[in-house]
């Protein structure tokens, strides 16, 4: 019974990819086929306008009958949270590889440490004076 299933379920399978192969691939659109996707695209675009109005409209509505109700009850109305959007970020500035420091630092490895700077120098122990 299990082989019966497994060899029907293959040749659907096979039966399918073949015909689905022999689909032959839609016509190049014509010159009423682009008009008419033009004029679909406008009718789509003022629908969405139409649909943000709208929305805006309903929200407006929406405060508005919050506001009343609120005033109705004798609480106070809250005043809007003004919503600032977010100032893109300004880009990192790679370092001068023109410069020793930067070079270094270029070449360095994550997690690594940096070399240190070619102008430091190493604290120098004077000597002591045993003439004093």
């Amino acid at each position: 019974m299990k082989t019966r299933i497994a060899v029907a379920t293959l040749l659907l399978t096979f039966g399918a990819g073949a015909a689905w192969a022999k689909i032959p691939p839609p016509p190049p659109p014509d010159d009423k086929a682009k008009a008419a996707a033009e004029e679909k695209k406008e009718r789509d675009k003022a629908a969405a306008e139409k649909a943000k109005a709208d929305q805006a409209a309903a929200e407006d509505t929406a405060v508005k009958n919050f506001q009343a109700n609120m005033k109705k009850q004798g609480k106070p109305v809250p005043k809007p949270t003004p919503i600032a959007v977010a100032a893109t970020p300004a880009p990192a500035k790679a370092p001068d590889a023109n410069t020793a420091k930067g070079a270094a630092d270029a070449k360095a490895k994550p997690g690594e440490a940096k070399p240190a700077d070619a102008k430091a120098k190493p604290a120098e122990a004077k000597p002591a004076d045993a003439k004093k």
